[in-house]
């Protein structure tokens, strides 16, 4: 399931982007409420996990596009 190129197109456009900026969201919320620990944690590793990713899921994307024979035109 996630070697389908559809698959791969929403959690690498939509899905983890969005979860990397809700992240990021959350850690500087909690940064400026005062978990600034937690906050940096969450801003750094929580965030850079999602987005990585999603540049992950779009690189397999291209290789799943790429493999596909019906793509050529006959």
């Amino acid at each position: 399931m996630l070697k389908k190129p559809e698959t791969l197109f929403v959690l690498g456009y939509m899905l983890l982007p969005l979860f990397a900026l809700l992240s990021a969201i959350i850690g500087l919320t909690m940064i400026l409420g005062g978990n600034k620990i937690l906050g940096v944690i969450v801003l750094v590793l929580v965030t850079q996990v999602f987005a990585f990713g999603a540049f992950y899921a779009l690189r397999a994307r291209k290789a799943a596009i790429l493999q596909e024979p019906d793509n050529f035109p006959k």
